[in-house]
């Protein structure tokens, strides 16, 4: 039977009593498509619980629940801070960091510093948790600390931190272009590849040599980079795709609908220039 015809009941005891996470998600957003107070209360019951797995349900349904009343939303923040004041245990801490994501449109300063506890925390996930809840925010503080993780041991938090500095704000200044220029010769290359993109679509020109070599070696996980070369929107790429598109037919190694698409954004962004 399809979980869609599982009454709420069911949903909550398949998540409280399965001993596999392959279908844990399914279940909790099949749980969030009946946003009703009944849901609400169950998982607020859940999320005050002493017992860890409890804790965590309650806490990833709030996450994804996202209720319409303004009240219901504050309860769930007032809870999920809390439980940063008071957790030791990381899977409630991650859980809650990553839940406050789903509600970080108004945080206030002591909420910051509350999630910044975590900053640098041994548990890398937990250092993740907090790229992830601070995203999207534009405040110097916030930013700074994103930039710090940029550089973290962990290639995922910084990975998530260059994310968070180049693609998810549209802030712009010095300190944000030299930490995603220092992240372009970054070991892990989907660090590295988040860095190009933040510097493409802040035009920032010193990233054309970037570019440039990554197409030279360009593969079938190169659909970025050009993404990157449209959003620099140098003119000077048009001949260049056009010559790679010619090569490709005969190496193969990118999908080439990638490479005409590319070249037909730029060509089109040419064009409004024009007008």
């Amino acid at each position: 039977m399809s979980r869609k015809n599982w009454s709420t009941e069911k949903l909550f005891f398949r998540l409280l009593n399965n001993t596999t996470k392959a279908t844990y998600w399914d279940t909790i957003h099949e749980v969030c498509d009946r946003p009703t107070s009944e849901v609400f209360e169950r998982a607020i019951t859940l999320g005050n619980s002493e017992v860890e797995r409890e804790r965590i349900i309650g806490i990833d349904v709030l996450a994804q629940l996202r209720p319409d009343t303004k009240v219901n939303q504050k309860h769930i923040k007032k809870l999920l801070f809390s439980l940063l004041n008071i957790e030791q245990r990381p899977k409630i801490i991650i859980a809650a960091l990553f839940a406050i994501e789903h509600y970080n449109d108004s945080l206030n300063k002591k909420e910051v510093l509350t999630i910044l506890h975590f900053k640098n925390h041994d548990c890398s996930d937990i250092r993740l948790g907090v790229v992830v809840a601070l995203s999207g925010i534009e405040n110097d503080m916030v930013i700074q600390s994103l930039i710090e993780l940029s550089r973290d041991s962990h290639r995922k938090v910084r990975d998530w931190a260059t994310f968070a500095i180049g693609s998810q704000i549209e802030m712009n200044s010095t300190s944000i272009l030299h930490a995603l220029k220092e992240r372009l010769t970054d070991s892990d290359h989907d660090t590295r590849f988040e860095a190009i993109s933040g510097l493409a679509q802040r035009k920032d020109i010193s990233v054309r040599k970037t570019l440039l070599d990554e197409l030279e070696t360009i593969n079938s996980h190169g659909s970025l980079i050009l993404e990157s070369i449209v959003l620099l929107g140098d003119m000077s790429f048009v001949p260049i795709l056009q010559a790679k598109i010619e090569a490709n037919k005969v190496s193969k190694t990118i999908n080439e609908k990638w490479l005409i698409d590319c070249l037909e954004e730029l060509q089109n962004i040419k064009s409004i220039q024009k007008k």
